[in-house]
């Protein structure tokens, strides 16, 4: 086991960890931030996605000890420290970009980076960011308004397929 030290969504945190010890396990059972969800595996859903030095990791890809003395934001980091919901969040809620909840944490944590690259995208381009990302129970409509509705634009009647 192995010391590792992260600044977590803004704060320095340490926990134990094995040298096969994934990061999305290291947050989850070492720090105890279990927003971050295990959905496959497989990097194949998009259900861990944290913010690794500013950019999109999918958690379950990276060992703890690869990222040591990193920055990371998880879910929980998103909101504003008085618990405001940050835009994207505040979006999922209104347009009801959610429904089990499971992929809510990965789709958010997406929506957010994409929206940081590229402030105004178009529904196209919201569609295609969030292709690695899965959602087994909305069929994605709802997604693509809420981001598109926190990016500040208008929100598209009916999404296309």
């Amino acid at each position: 086991m192995t010391k590792v030290t992260m600044i977590v969504n803004g704060k320095s945190r340490s926990a134990e960890a094995e040298g096969r010890t994934l990061l999305v396990d290291w947050l989850r059972e070492g720090l105890r931030l279990t927003g971050t969800h295990v959905g496959c595996d497989t990097t194949q859903c998009g259900a861990c996605i944290v913010h690794l030095n500013g950019e999109p990791v999918k958690a379950c890809s990276v060992l703890a000890q690869e990222v040591d003395g990193a920055e990371v934001t998880t879910i929980e980091g998103i909101a504003g420290a008085d618990g405001t919901l940050s835009a994207v969040q505040q979006a999922f809620q209104d347009y009801h970009g959610l429904q089990c909840g499971f992929c809510t944490p990965g789709m958010v944590m997406a929506a957010t980076s994409l929206l940081r690259e590229n402030p105004r995208p178009s529904e196209a381009e919201v569609r295609h960011y969030l292709e690695g990302n899965i959602c087994r129970c909305t069929g994605y409509h709802n997604i693509v308004k809420a981001v598109m509705a926190a990016s500040g634009q208008d929100v598209p009647a009916v999404a296309a397929e």
